[in-house]
């Protein structure tokens, strides 16, 4: 008899059930298969049918399982019994705790709304959070992105309509040079990861910019280890060379872009700075052919770059010519600002070359013809293949607006969006600022506010102030100190609202926003702050915090009222068109949640609870008339909701299942969804697919599909005009006039062309005494904190030591094992350290969200996350260091109040290794204990 091979079964049975949902382990909003047995979940892989991530999945969405079983899970609603901090709790009713909520935001909401704070974390349903806290009427609501790249946001939005992100993505089927600047692994990444393969696939080059050569930019072909803060620098420079050469795209400038308005340049004019325009109000260009200045949208027009035009007495001259005397000046030359970049000139250079080269010399066509708005008629679709894509790296500094918007330049200069091959807005974008509403602020008891609550001021009369010109929102947001604040300042509302400044409030609800840990700048500080009384009345001085969330994190222990959440695949959520859909350059997407499992706990969805505490507090829109609830729970909020006329949440299956983007309430949508894989998909036509914010095609699309009313086209704004109205303001020109103080600051930031200006915590510091740049960087492996309690994640990051470069390594006399304490001039840590060769010389780093406190998210108090994890936030203040005029300034960029982490300069030491990394905190009690040793589980037989 022959061998015997043992029989093995290739191919197990997993799962009994499979159900298509979303992810929920980063932003990047995967599809995923859910495989159940016997209703438990045994096994999640990525949907093959899905548009983001066509099957492909990370190790955080793998372990989403872990997620759905971890003992930090929060059980039942809780209310605080001891002082806070304690984490003493009983647990109490549903119906307890509602009312509860009730009873405290009810008076507040009949007398004064500004006292309720309701500010949310990363990816949580802002469609519906900021329309509730709309009807409570609070000026005080915003979301996570004041945290983490408001200035990416906010420039791309103001220059060209759309940024990167969630906005626009390379097209990754086309380009030949991608350039990457301060892009971390954690955001999109299963889609850069898909894009990086095929760029590889085809031989395309990759450049990346960044102080740290992690992930991405590990496998790029090429690495400039950037000084950080100083990406806006660099770029101008590269701008330089190009005008230089010559080697710009001056017929996409001259059609698409604000290149060729005319600008007043009289000194004394209360004008000065702004656009010429026509009776009605339009902008005006001087026409080629006729050589007089017409609107910039009249049909035929050939818009002149390169010649003035009198008018009156005063010479306005086009924005092209301003742009270009300011940025071919020496100042900007490679030699100018190589030694600050840290990157040699003569690789400047060279860096400019490529990106004429490919742009110009490897420019590509789409045997495509399309119309513009003007009514030109193209018979192709002319491409150049350059690519860019930034984050967090470039936009987390106090001049990252700036810098945004000097990359959006270079981008603009070589005709690269929305061009074949370059960036690619993905829908509802492309949408200019104006297009946006305005913020609205003002309080009235009783009532809803006026609008929403962020957007996009045009001048200082849309800032949020009141009748004195105080600023009416607890963060201050679109303020003087920060008008363009499209997103909040959420690091600034505790420690606003501990200082009464601009008032005190009365209840800080928060959803999944750890205040009391890594989402604060100076951790220890916030703590105080939220644990501190007004010595006269013993009372806290902010006196009521309620909290949601899924888990068990450190912000639980500080809160008086918990509300606890589902786990995402036990609930429903809504990845919308009004929030953050998941569409692709060529489609418009968007999806759902829905809940694959039941709670085996006592805990309810967030968004179904506010929905209740909506239709409880009698807001309008959550009650009908006899005051019964409108909504029964989130997904009736889903199908019924309706934002404009036949304009809801969802844009697929509406009115009888047939209709897209526009048509009325179906109430088998969610079902049709989850046959769907929990996703919908609307293609762009071919003829709209590109030069999207000029194609007459693509906005007629647009606004059949509901993104926009009607069609608008617009121009790219190289000049940002509001940015001057600003500016003049600050001249003392208009009848809104900020406060001496704040006048240079904004006549210096506020500059209608992109410029770069030293970060602001740098500029106030012995930089002897500091000399090294800190930074953090999110691992792909982790997403926030979210991942950081996760079984089968920690095997990969349970600690986190600080990264030296082999210079400062070898300086210190560092071995494996050791530790030093780093200073800044808020505080000191001691931390574990580690060397790595690919770093920028005056710069070391760690991973965030790693350190853990001890005793929360139900971990063991000697985990290695509490004893050898840590975060650089102790080392970070909310303020600037005092400048002796009397005002302390945020530290935040001057322009959108982006909170500036990356502006935190220190030294470093080698010290004698402690027991424990430094500070060290009291252990927190948990109300869920302590997990297991050993998390291990068997489903099925």
């Amino acid at each position: 008899m022959g061998h015997q091979e043992p029989h093995i079964d290739l191919s197990p049975r997993v799962s009994d059930t499979i159900r298509k949902t979303t992810c929920y382990m980063c932003a990047c909003r995967c599809g995923i298969d859910v495989h159940l047995k016997q209703g438990r979940v045994a096994y999640i892989e990525g949907n093959r049918d899905h548009p983001v991530n066509r099957g492909v999945l990370c190790a955080k969405g793998a372990a989403g399982i872990m997620q759905v079983n971890a003992p930090s899970r929060l059980r039942a609603p809780l209310r605080r019994v001891g002082p806070r901090g304690s984490g003493r709790f009983e647990e109490i009713s549903w119906d307890e705790a509602l009312q509860t909520a009730v009873d405290w935001m009810a008076p507040l909401r009949a007398n004064a709304p500004e006292k309720l704070a309701f500010f949310t974390g990363r990816d949580q349903s802002q469609s519906l959070t900021s329309w509730w806290a709309q009807q409570f009427g609070t000026p005080n609501y915003a979301a996570h992105g004041g945290f983490c790249s408001v200035n990416m946001a906010a420039a791309g939005i103001a220059t060209m309509g759309g940024a990167f992100w969630e906005f626009g993505q390379p097209d990754w089927e086309r380009t030949k040079l991608l350039l990457l600047f301060g892009v971390a692994e954690d955001h999109d990444s299963n889609p850069i990861k898909i894009g990086l393969g095929k760029l590889k696939a085809r031989g395309a080059r990759v450049i990346g910019i960044n102080p740290v050569r992690s992930g991405y930019n590990a496998v790029a072909d090429d690495w400039f280890a950037i000084t950080p803060g100083t990406d806006g620098l660099l770029i101008l420079s590269l701008v330089h060379c190009l005008l230089k050469a010559g080697r710009i795209d001056l017929d996409y400038l001259a059609r698409y872009t604000n290149a060729p308005l005319l600008v007043n340049e009289d000194p004394d004019s209360p004008e000065n700075g702004l656009f010429l325009r026509d009776a009605q109000g339009k902008p005006l260009v001087l026409d080629r052919a006729s050589h007089l200045p017409v609107a910039f949208d009249a049909p035929g027009v050939k818009p002149d770059l390169a010649h003035g035009y009198r008018r009156a007495g005063i010479t306005h001259r086009p924005v092209f010519r301003i742009l270009a005397d300011r940025y071919l000046a020496p100042e900007h030359a490679p030699e100018a600002v190589a030694e600050r970049c840290g990157i040699p000139a003569s690789r400047i250079r060279a860096l400019a070359a490529e990106l004429a080269r490919v742009a110009f010399d490897e420019a590509i066509e789409i045997d495509q013809p399309w119309t513009d708005f003007r009514g030109t008629r193209h018979a192709k679709m002319v491409g150049r293949p350059v690519a860019m894509h930034a984050m967090r790296g470039i936009s987390a500094h106090s001049n990252g607006f700036q810098t945004a918007r000097a990359l959006h330049l270079l981008q603009i200069l070589l005709g690269t969006v929305e061009t074949p091959g370059g960036f690619r807005f993905k829908p509802p974008y492309p949408k200019p600022m104006e297009a946006h509403p305005r913020p609205h602020a003002t309080a009235t008891p009783g009532q809803s506010l006026k609008g929403p609550h962020l957007g996009f001021p045009l001048g200082p009369e849309d800032l949020a102030l009141d009748a004195q010109g105080n600023p009416q929102r607890i963060d201050k947001a679109f303020s003087w100190e920060n008008p363009l604040s499209a997103h909040g300042l959420m690091h600034m509302v505790i420690a606003n609202a501990h200082a009464g400044d601009p008032y005190r409030i009365d209840t800080l609800f928060l959803y999944m926003a750890n205040m009391a840990w890594n989402s604060s700048m100076g951790t220890a500080r916030v703590i105080d702050m939220l644990t501190d009384t007004d010595p006269d009345t013993g009372e806290y001085v902010i006196p009521r915090i309620i909290y949601s969330d899924a888990y068990s994190s450190e912000m639980v222990a500080y809160a008086d009222l918990i509300l606890p959440d589902t786990t995402y695949l036990e609930r429903h959520d809504c990845i919308s068109l009004l929030d953050r859909p998941i569409s692709e350059a060529e489609a418009a997407a968007d999806a759902i949640r829905w809940p694959v499992v039941d709670p085996d706990r006592d805990v309810r969805g967030f968004q179904s609870v506010l929905i209740d505490l909506g239709a409880r507090l009698g807001l309008p829109g959550f009650v009908t008339e006899d005051g019964s609830p409108v909504y029964a729970d989130y997904a009736d909020y889903i199908t019924n909701h309706q934002r404009r006329p036949g304009i809801g949440p969802l844009m697929g299956f509406r009115g009888d299942g047939t209709e897209t983007g526009r048509g009325a309430p179906n109430a088998d949508q969610l079902a049709r969804y989850i046959e769907n894989g929990s996703h919908f998909q609307a293609h762009i036509p071919p003829e709209a697919q590109f030069f999207k914010p000029w194609n007459s095609a693509y906005q007629d699309w647009a606004a059949g599909l509901g993104l926009y009313d009607s069609p608008q086209p617009y121009l790219f704004n190289l000049w940002l005009e509001p940015l001057r109205r600003f500016q003049l303001a600050a001249e003392g020109h208009g009848p809104h006039q900020p406060p001496d103080h704040l006048r240079a600051r904004i006549k210096a930031t506020m500059d209608p062309l992109p410029i770069w200006y030293e970060p602001f915590e740098q500029s106030a510091i012995d930089q002897d005494a500091y000399p090294l740049h800190a930074l953090t960087q999110r691992p792909m492996a982790m997403y926030h904190s979210w991942g950081s309690q996760n079984a089968w994640l920690r095997q990969i990051h349970g600690e986190n030591p600080l990264y030296l470069p082999t210079n400062l390594w070898d300086e210190h006399h560092f071995a494996e094992g050791d530790w030093a304490r780093v200073t800044s001039p808020h505080g000191a840590i001691t931390v574990p350290v580690a060397h790595m060769a690919a770093l920028n010389p005056n710069t070391i780093w760690t991973w965030n969200a790693i350190g853990k406190r001890a005793g929360a998210w139900a971990l063991d108090p000697r985990a290695p996350e509490a004893t050898r994890g840590f975060l650089l936030n102790h080392l970070i203040h909310e303020l600037l260091p005092p400048k002796g005029d009397g005002h302390r300034w945020a530290n935040s960029d001057p322009v959108t109040g982006q909170a500036a982490w990356f502006d935190l300069r220190v030294r470093i030491e080698k010290v004698p290794a402690p027991d424990r990394t430094q500070p060290a905190f009291a252990s927190l009690a948990s109300p869920v204990g302590t997990g297991p040793a050993t998390l291990a589980w068997k489903v099925g037989k």
